[in-house]
């Protein structure tokens, strides 16, 4: 043992040296934090300060978009951010963990749930030095039914923050009009929401509102401490926009484009309702759009076609042609001239007429009707002079954007240098426009003179106190024709869709009289126009009723799948006419032409001569259709005393062999009581009004029997009605 005592004195002295030191330097280090109060450079007190203090945001409610009469177009509702903990200071009872403890398994569940890959969740549930990750895009805007069923996978250190989500509750509703919004983070780890597109866009700021916060002192696993203190800065909601947007036309626009969209798979469709008095826009729409939700369709159709792309309006701008001639006495609708070719110079290139030849010798009136170039080009060559037309484009605001309320609004170039030039501007080609400058343009014509300024905002609201802070009043900019002008403008347009010449014939609505223009322009590629059967834009300009417009409406459709360029007004025409009378309808305009058909109770015929009983049902003002070659009635349909409309069919069974009559044109409720009345099995194909029949007219009756009828809507038959033959006298223009 003697022999072990240096050694072991030695490695006693090694120690103590050893402890000495470390004594020492934490001395040194507690002296120095004392009188610094910094470690590694931070402050103490900072960090524990940051430590058992919490702050944390109450979120501003984005302002929410309404439409004209309150309907709601775009709002904020509920949504989740999905949270991961990492830190294990937070668990407490290792049997119930409260942070994630197998990051492997927690990234392949909830790469089911969130649109991110599972080697990028494990990434993020492995950061080294992290409390608590986000999933960024993909895990925010979870929905409600999502959270559920995270949660249901009990995923230890899974938890979900409250948040919000802009929600637009008619889907594809003037997406590009309303626009959407996006999240973005910050350096500071913030989430800031702003506009894209659209109202989201232009009043960004005053829809986006100021957050609040709530500052607490908490304990180390965030829970508030009983005598902490507590300050609440409230959040101040964004402001509430009203749109002059109404949802009902809205909608039956959006519907009308749907169709065409799927039957004639155009490249573009554009269609817009305007209050003509007011300039307020009232519906707005395009083809191809995109769901502001889900964004689906966005990346096809950034641009706002209607006050973005300027188009080369075809023969729609012989609208403003004829107004500037109408308005300086140079119209004369009964002179006549040479319809086909004109040179506007002896060097320059003849202007045609769209079927080559024109049609002799005919008044401008009839050119209007059959929307001859040569016959616009006349006016502003030989009567209009071209500088003083050039004064009318002004006039007409074809120089400048409108200064609507939307973003990125472009105006269109009124190529105007040489003589030729100056002439295919008066039919629409070579110059450009937007849509809402023709818009704008249209309702000088419609407003007796006045013309107004576009419009989509009506007023923005404080939504805290209802009061309006800005009040959006619709506003005249400029008067570019007198009001006797507008009206015979009016009328001769209105001559282009009732005239026997005229080439907006399929424009016609039942009941109301609608003025109007179209046009077919050519489409252009790498600088020079495409010829194919389908390469152009038909459109449509018209504004109902005539006498006094309380719409305009607008449709444009390029290169539809057609075999023909004169089948261009059958896409068109089928956005119109469903637009234009659903919203006249709607707005409980009252039609000029027909009336309301009186109703009454059916008459008792039975026990009468089928003469008698005929000629007692139409002097009661009922049709008559006999079924059967005797002369006694047997049976009548409606019964008696049932209420009817004025011209309804009563259906008369009579004895004798009873033969079908020719069923053409009828309803399906009137084929419906010939099977009630005769016994036989009815099977019809179709909707609409009858075109074939299985059993022929004049066959014999038999009870039990099988009849088919085959059905077909107005605008089936319309479509149909179209023969290459009437190209000339329903075609518009090639090129202008």
């Amino acid at each position: 043992m003697i022999k072990k005592q240096p050694n072991m004195n030695a490695g006693a002295a090694v120690l103590f040296v050893i402890f000495s030191l470390l004594f020492f330097i934490l001395i040194f280090r507690f002296i120095t934090i004392q009188v610094t109060g910094e470690v590694h450079g931070q402050a103490l007190a900072a960090r524990a300060e940051q430590k058992y203090s919490n702050e944390k945001v109450i979120e501003a409610v984005r302002g929410t978009i309404f439409d004209r009469k309150g309907e709601v177009v775009a709002e904020d509702t509920t949504a989740y951010t999905l949270v991961a903990i990492l830190d294990d200071s937070v668990t407490t009872n290792k049997k119930k963990p409260k942070h994630v403890t197998d990051p492997a398994k927690t990234a392949a569940v909830l790469a089911k749930y969130i649109d991110m890959s599972e080697s990028d969740i494990y990434k993020r549930l492995t950061k080294k030095g992290a409390w608590q990750v986000e999933f960024g895009k993909a895990g925010r805007d979870i929905s409600h039914q999502a959270k559920r069923e995270i949660e249901e996978e009990n995923l230890p250190g899974i938890t979900f923050l409250r948040d919000s989500k802009r929600f637009y509750p008619n889907g594809v509703f003037s997406s590009h009009l309303v626009g959407f919004v996006e999240k973005e983070e910050t350096e500071d780890n913030k989430t800031v929401t702003f506009g894209q597109l659209g109202i989201e866009k232009t009043l960004n700021d005053e829809l986006t509102g100021k957050n609040g916060s709530l500052s607490f002192e908490s304990d180390l696993w965030g829970f508030l401490l009983p005598d902490g203190e507590k300050k609440v800065t409230p959040a101040q909601d964004g402001n509430n926009v009203f749109l002059t947007i109404d949802k009902k036309i809205q909608t039956f626009v959006e519907d009308a484009v749907d169709r065409v969209d799927k039957e004639y798979k155009p490249k573009k469709i554009i269609a817009v309702v305007a209050d003509p008095k007011t300039g307020d826009i009232l519906a707005m729409a395009q083809r191809p759009s995109f769901h502001p939700t889900t964004r689906e369709g966005l990346d096809n159709s950034w641009h706002n076609e209607v006050v973005e792309t300027p188009i080369e309006p075809g023969s729609t701008m012989k609208i403003f042609t004829l107004a500037a001639a109408v308005e300086e006495n140079k119209w004369n609708p009964n002179e006549k001239y040479k319809s086909g070719s004109y040179k506007v110079t002896e060097n320059s290139k003849p202007i045609r007429d769209h079927n080559g030849s024109g049609w002799g010798s005919i008044t401008y009136l009839e050119g209007i009707q059959r929307s001859s170039n040569v016959a616009v080009a006349k006016l502003v060559n030989e009567k209009i002079g071209t500088e003083k037309f050039r004064e009318y484009l002004t006039d007409f605001g074809f120089d400048q954007p409108t200064g609507i309320d939307l973003p990125n609004e472009a105006a269109g170039t009124i190529v105007y240098r040489w003589p030729i030039e100056k002439i295919t501007t008066s039919y629409g080609q070579g110059t450009t426009v937007t849509p809402i400058q023709m818009i704008q343009a249209a309702t000088a014509v419609a407003n007796d003179g006045k013309m107004m300024k576009p419009r989509v905002i009506d007023k923005i609201v404080d939504p805290n106190t209802g009061d309006v802070i800005k009040q959006e009043e619709p506003k005249s900019v400029g008067q570019p024709i007198s009001a006797e002008t507008a009206k015979k403008v009016r009328e001769v347009l209105g001559t282009v869709v009732t005239g026997e010449h005229g080439t907006g014939k399929s424009y016609a609505i039942d009941g109301y009289e609608v003025a109007g223009k179209t046009g077919t322009a050519n489409i252009t590629e790498n600088g020079s126009y495409l010829d194919g059967a389908s390469d152009y834009l038909f459109s449509f300009l018209g504004m109902a009723p005539k006498d006094d417009p309380k719409l305009i409406v607008y449709v444009a459709v390029q290169q539809p799948e057609i075999d023909h360029y004169f089948k261009g007004s059958i896409p068109t025409s089928m956005i119109f006419k469903s637009v234009m009378q659903s919203s006249l309808q709607y707005l409980n305009i009252k039609p000029a032409s027909v009336e309301k058909a009186a109703s009454g109770p059916v008459p008792d015929v039975s026990g009468l001569n089928t003469a008698e009983a005929k000629k007692l049902l139409e002097s009661k003002g009922f049709q008559t259709v006999i079924i059967g070659d005797g002369n006694q009635v047997e049976e009548q349909l409606p019964k008696a005393e049932i209420m009817a409309l004025e011209g309804e069919k009563v259906f008369i069974r009579a004895s004798g062999v009873m033969t079908y009559p020719n069923m053409t044109d009828w309803s399906l409720r009137d084929v419906m009581k010939l099977a009630q009345i005769t016994g036989v099995k009815l099977n019809k194909a179709g909707s609409g009004y009858v075109t074939k029949q299985s059993l022929k007219p004049g066959l014999p009756i038999n009870e039990g029997e099988n009849l088919i009828v085959e059905l077909e809507t107005p605008l089936q038959q319309f479509e149909k009605s179209l023969k290459p033959e009437e190209e000339n006298e329903e075609a518009e223009e090639v090129g202008g």
